[in-house]
């Protein structure tokens, strides 16, 4: 396991590898655990060449193998969350609905917000039921940064 810090027009972004694939993304450097080698590998290198494109606007769907650890139903709603075209939103709602099951908002919502490599499965493209911006790993401000990004550069 290895993770590496990039210095990005939206702040400090840690990347960790783990077994060949990209396990989590890290806002800053908090929240980090303890026992992860700061290295920067292959991938790690790569995964920051797409973030940088992605945050120029210059790329729009990112190409790395992702490998996040959740519960069945949180894994499905991350794969569907890949599946939001660049520069669109759903709402807690309808994301339940691509996932059968309708009532589902709220756990649409702990799943979004467990979600270890945000950005890279882009949970930033759920909003509330009214368009309004709610929680983000990063904080809203980096939510609304990355939903202008895109709208910006659809």
């Amino acid at each position: 396991m290895a993770v590496f810090f990039y210095e990005t027009d939206i702040g400090t972004i840690g990347i960790e590898e783990k077994n060949g694939f990209i396990s989590n993304v890290y806002f800053g450097k908090d929240n980090m655990q303890n026992d992860i080698e700061i290295k920067e590998t292959k991938l790690l290198k790569e995964a920051s060449i797409q973030l940088n494109k992605y945050i120029k606007g210059e790329l729009k769907e990112f190409n790395l193998p992702l490998s996040p650890k959740g519960t069945e139903f949180m894994n499905e709603v991350w794969a569907r969350l890949c599946e939001i075209p660049y520069g669109e939103v759903l709402t807690y709602k309808e994301m339940g609905e691509k996932v059968g099951r309708p009532k589902a908002a709220r756990a649409v919502g702990l799943a979004c917000n467990r979600n270890p490599i945000p950005i890279f499965i882009p949970c930033h493209r759920i909003v509330g039921s009214s368009g309004k911006l709610t929680g983000y790993l990063g904080g809203i401000d980096i939510k609304e940064k990355l939903l202008n990004l895109e709208k910006n550069n659809k």
